[in-house]
Formats: structure tokens, C-alpha cells, sequence
């Protein structure tokens, strides 16, 4: 274990054998684990009860596990739980829960750049990418090998679909449908990110299936309802019940396209 002698760490931290603490960092919390192979740099300040799997590397200033920003928020004891191979970059700033027992879950392989915000109850998937000063507010969801670009402010209880992209200076207010590519103030979806798609190994068969069913949700213009209804008839692949699923659990209602501005509105299930 290497600890810089500048370092902090408290009574109640838990370190693996090899992990490796930088100048003038901080860890001290109530409860804290941190897995091996974990790198945390100059300046980190990791708190509150947090548990960091293994192979993680967490970049000058970073603020790790501190109170949410929720005015909701009552002292109880509540978690921030990362999972392995993630690099967390300069000066991001991931909180815990509100609500006494819940949790701000991150995956594995996740790469967020530096000023990133990972609000209270957020839940990232596996290998996405979060660009420099994007902000995402409490209870957002961001699934797996999502590209969340620049300078991008995400709405509270908002979802970014798997293979997902989501261009710089946007607003998400609703979610995005996965393997989508999305944009704008307030985001709209643009097309299939079919860059993405190709780079993750989905073969033409499997884009020809998703475009499919972009051209049911986002062109033909019909109401959420109707277009579920159309997708559920299609043959069935992965693709196509992933997307089935995520419009079922949507509360906020889908993004709109560009191509359908003048189309009845994409409402929840609940609405």
C-alpha cells in the first residue's frame, strides 16, 4: 500500500493491500471501502459511506460520496457504491442518496470526464462515457456504453438509453430511447447513432432491426401507444425488447424526434 505521508485517511476506512493514496487526499466517512488496484490522486476527498471496487482510478480534487445537494435530505445514512475499472477525472463530484438506505450506483469501465456531476440516487451502467462538465441531476439513469457528450444538463428522473448518444450543449428533459442518437434544447432524437452501433459489433442485420423501429417511433408519426403496439409485432430480436421495455418503464415520456415535431406527443405509459 502506497500512502503519501500528506494524506488523511480515517479510523473507519478500509483499504485493500495495494491500493495507492496520493499528496494531501482525504478519506474519512462513517463507513468507506476501497478496493485493489484503486488509484485515488492528489487532492481526492472520498467520504460519507462509500464502497469503490477494484482498478478504479479517481483524478485530482475528485469529491466522492459527500451529502446530496436535496434539501430533502435528513443526515440519514445513505450510500454511493462505484464498481470496478472506472476513471473518474479531475474535480467530479459523484453524491449518495437521499432517502435514508438508498443509493447512487455506478458500474464497471465507466470514463467520466473532469467537472462531471453524478447527482443523489443516480444509477450508471457499464462502460459509458461521461464528457467534461455534464451535470446529471438526481434519480437520472444512464445505461450501458451511453455516450453523454459535453456541457449537458440532464433532468431529474430522466433516462439516457444503452448505446445510446447524446450531443454537446444539450438539455434532456425526457428520456432517449436506446441506440439513439439525440440532441438539442430541449434534445430531440436526430437519427440512430449508428457510429456506435457499428464500433459496439452490431452487425447489419441488428441495425437494420433497430432502424425499424426508430422509422415506427419517429416517423411514421403515431402516438406512444401506437407505436408500441406496432413494435410488439415485429419479429422479435434483443434489440427490439430492450427498446420495448425501456418505453414500458418510461414516467417522463420519450424525447420526440426531429422528424415527427408536428406529431402527436410521445406520453408515458402513466399519462
Amino acid at each position: 500500500m502506497k500512502i503519501h505521508p500528506t494524506a488523511i485517511i480515517g479510523s473507519n476506512v478500509e483499504l485493500a493491500e495495494d491500493v495507492e493514496v496520493g499528496p494531501y487526499a482525504v478519506i474519512d466517512g462513517p463507513r468507506i471501502f476501497i478496493g485493489k488496484g484503486t488509484k485515488v490522486l492528489a487532492h481526492s476527498n472520498i467520504c460519507g459511506y462509500t464502497s469503490i471496487g477494484e482498478n478504479n482510478i479517481i483524478h485530482m480534487g475528485a469529491v466522492l460520496g459527500h451529502e446530496p445537494q436535496d434539501i430533502e435530505f435528513k443526515n440519514g445514512e445513505s450510500y454511493l457504491k462505484i464498481g470496478n475499472d472506472n476513471v473518474i477525472r479531475e474535480y467530479c463530484w459523484f453524491h449518495r442518496g437521499t432517502k435514508p438506505g438508498s443509493e447512487t450506483i455506478i458500474g464497471d469501465g465507466n470514463y467520466f470526464m473532469g467537472f462531471a456531476h453524478v447527482a443523489h440516487n443516480c444509477r450508471i451502467g457499464n462502460r459509458s462515457i461521461i464528457a467534461s462538465n455534464t451535470l446529471l441531476a438526481g434519480y437520472v439513469e444512464v445505461g450501458d456504453r451511453a455516450f453523454v457528450s459535453g456541457n449537458i444538463v440532464v433532468h431529474q428522473f430522466s433516462r439516457i438509453g444503452s448505446y445510446s448518444m447524446v450531443s454537446g450543449l444539450s438539455a434532456v428533459n425526457k428520456d432517449i430511447v436506446p441506440y439513439m442518437l439525440a440532441g438539442g434544447r430541449p434534445a430531440v432524437v436526430t437519427g440512430l447513432n449508428v457510429v456506435g452501433l457499428r464500433r459496439s459489433g452490431f452487425g447489419p442485420e441488428q441495425r437494420l432491426a433497430i432502424k425499424r423501429a426508430h422509422d415506427v417511433l419517429f416517423r411514421q408519426r403515431l402516438a406512444t401507444k401506437r407505436a408500441l403496439a406496432v413494435l410488439e409485432e415485429m419479429p422479435k430480436t434483443p434489440e427490439i425488447d430492450n427498446i420495448i421495455d425501456f418505453i414500458k418503464s418510461s414516467k417522463r415520456g420519450l424525447c420526440s424526434s426531429s422528424f415527427s415535431r408536428h406529431a402527436q406527443p410521445f406520453e408515458s405509459e402513466s399519462e
